[in-house]
């Protein structure tokens, strides 16, 4: 899908004014069946919520809030220079021990 923006006066100069930043997020399920939100590249940035949605949109708000702060106490904003790696690995079910070797 295309979206056309019209164009405005001084748009242009507010979006070379402006930088994108990308944030990974984590959200698990916790104890009491809601979702955690946290961004790992900015410490104590937290939000929860009833669904995955719900807490994709408290996150972003959560975000906003954050480097808001940041610059307006003359922060730097960080980047997220972390990499996202999942590995899978394989248990045994079976309930037979078996020898370990050292």
């Amino acid at each position: 899908m295309l979206s056309i923006v019209p164009r405005k006066r001084g748009y242009d100069r507010i979006l070379s004014d402006m930088k994108t930043y990308t944030y990974r997020i984590i959200i698990e399920p916790d104890e009491n069946g809601a979702f955690h939100g946290y961004v790992p590249a900015l410490p104590g940035c937290h939000t929860w919520g009833k669904t995955i949605e719900t807490t994709r949109i408290n996150i972003r708000d959560a975000i906003d809030a954050y480097l808001r702060c940041l610059q307006s106490d003359g922060e730097v904003i960080p980047e997220d220079r972390g990499v996202e790696i999942v590995e899978t690995v394989m248990v045994s079910t079976s309930k037979k021990k078996s020898p370990v070797y050292a």
